[in-house]
């Protein structure tokens, strides 16, 4: 299922058992884009107030797993190379304890400011969540140019409503990098 900017959909609609996802980022660097820019997936494990629960639960290159180890990042592509998913953040969703309201979705350039880069200098950007048991893709999202001046966005976020897990495709983008998104949702990034 392929999802606009703002739509959300339910994740195990079908009624299949839903233990654990992978929500796989990917993107391809345009040809004129210059130097080689280095895409960052990374995942806030929130609670009820919408904030980051702990420091420790914003899942990214530099802290590769949450606290419970529910959420794991595979690690650091840094060109975008090849076909496929460039970076992958695994979700238990049985192990995200009751407290985690959703895990928010983010996507940023590393070092843009200094590089001069941006979105427009990517192609074929896209988040999508696939059910880990079965393989199966259950639903995409997939970056407009609306974005180009960006250097990160909340791409999206799984979410948790009457017990079943929903995806909602947000696209917000940010001029202030990571860390603007980090500081919104309560990172110290001292």
């Amino acid at each position: 299922m392929s999802l606009a900017k703002g739509e959300n959909t339910v994740l195990n609609r079908d009624g299949t058992p839903l233990a654990d996802v992978t929500v796989g980022l990917g993107w391809d660097v345009r040809d004129d884009a210059g130097p080689d820019v280095d895409l960052d997936g990374s995942a806030i494990v929130c609670g009820a107030d919408g904030k980051v629960l702990s420091d420790q639960h914003f899942v990214f290159f530099n802290n590769l797993s949450s606290p419970d180890g529910s959420v794991r990042h595979s690690g650091d592509n840094r060109t975008g190379e090849g076909e496929g998913d460039d970076e992958k953040i695994a979700v238990d969703l049985d192990g995200l304890g009751p407290e985690v309201h959703q895990v928010v979705f983010t996507v940023s350039i590393y070092d843009a400011e200094a590089r001069s880069q941006a979105f427009g200098q990517v192609e074929d950007a896209y988040i999508r969540v696939v059910d880990n048991l079965t393989g199966r893709e259950m639903c995409r999202y997939e970056l407009s140019l609306d974005a180009a001046t960006q250097t990160a966005m909340v791409f999206g976020a799984l979410y948790r409503r009457g017990g079943e897990w929903k995806f909602r495709a947000i696209g917000q983008g940010y001029d202030t990098g990571l860390k603007g998104i980090a500081e919104d949702y309560g990172v110290d990034v001292g």
